[in-house]
């Protein structure tokens, strides 16, 4: 398991990674289902301005930033909790990164939907279909894989370049200790 450092750091990453990836399903969804682009962002706006920002359609800085930095803050939530109950050190198989990646995503769907108070619900449910919403949490896990699998990959990376790095310089007074 990572230390917190470390699931910070990668979370980071893989936050905001996934904060693309679904606010670019959102807006394609949102413009095939609802003709706007930005009504989804709006509707996660609605933690702040209730009701009214559910039918927004409209672009702007009031619903369209608000629910946008609110979305993003929520993925960087979720990359660093992913990271630290699921991050390794050392890369994982590509199926076990999926297996383990699918349950988190089911959760994270599950505690959007199902536990948290409808005031803190992502919003964007108001104004998608459910095919849309799959399309939303499989964008999020993608991201969180793909950061994931490139986290462990660069740090494996680092690992062996500094092992090698230590075993070629060593210094000539240890190499000459018959003196």
């Amino acid at each position: 398991m990572k230390n917190w450092s470390e699931a910070i750091h990668d979370g980071m990453l893989g936050g905001a990674l996934a904060a693309a990836a679904t606010v670019g399903v959102l807006a394609l969804c949102g413009r095939r289902e609802t003709r706007s682009a930005a009504a989804p962002l709006n509707a996660v706006s609605h933690v702040y301005w209730g009701e009214q920002a559910l039918h927004e359609n409209r672009a702007s800085l009031r619903y369209t930033g608000a629910g946008f930095v609110t979305h993003l803050l929520s993925a960087l939530m979720w990359g660093i909790v992913y990271e630290k109950l699921l991050g390794e050190r050392r890369a994982r198989s590509l199926l076990r990164v999926a297996r383990d990646t699918a349950a988190a995503t089911a959760a994270i769907a599950a505690v959007d939907f199902k536990v948290v108070p409808a005031r803190l619900t992502p919003g964007f449910e108001h104004r998608l279909s459910t095919p849309s919403l799959f399309g939303v949490y499989t964008a999020l896990g993608l991201a969180l894989a793909a950061a994931t699998r490139w986290s462990s990959s660069q740090r494996a990376h680092r690992w062996r370049t500094r092992s090698r790095s230590a075993a070629v310089s060593t210094p000539p007074s240890a190499a000459r200790s018959d003196r």
